[in-house]
């Protein structure tokens, strides 16, 4: 979606709608995840709300992108995307010192 912006090309704001609402549907996911695995707070108390916090910029700052997308606005678009990414990343590095960073995937043995 970036790479689209950084092109020049718009991409509609259905298509901006469905990614980002695919990404914070899995920050959503793994936020929860987070809390589940740190013991709902109690090692990290606050830790839920301060999450919560940082899902509703990430939402806002979707909002904006689809809004920007819907207009064509492509100097705006490429603003609120690189807000968005920056959002997201912050948001992984708040779950990461919750709960320790994510486990590497497991690869069954005879898939290697």
């Amino acid at each position: 979606m970036l790479a689209r912006a950084e092109a020049g090309l718009v991409p509609t704001a259905a298509q901006v709608g469905r990614m980002t609402g695919a990404i914070i549907a899995e920050v959503g996911a793994a936020s929860r995840a987070a809390l589940t695995a740190a013991g709902h707070g109690r090692r990290h108390p606050g830790a839920a709300p301060f999450l919560q916090v940082r899902l509703n910029r990430l939402t806002a700052a979707a909002d904006e992108v689809i809004a920007a997308a819907r207009d064509g606005d492509s100097a705006r678009l490429h603003r609120v995307l690189y807000r968005f990414e920056a959002l997201t990343s912050a948001i992984w590095t708040v779950q990461d010192a919750v709960c320790g960073p994510a486990a590497p995937a497991r690869v069954p043995s005879g898939q290697r």
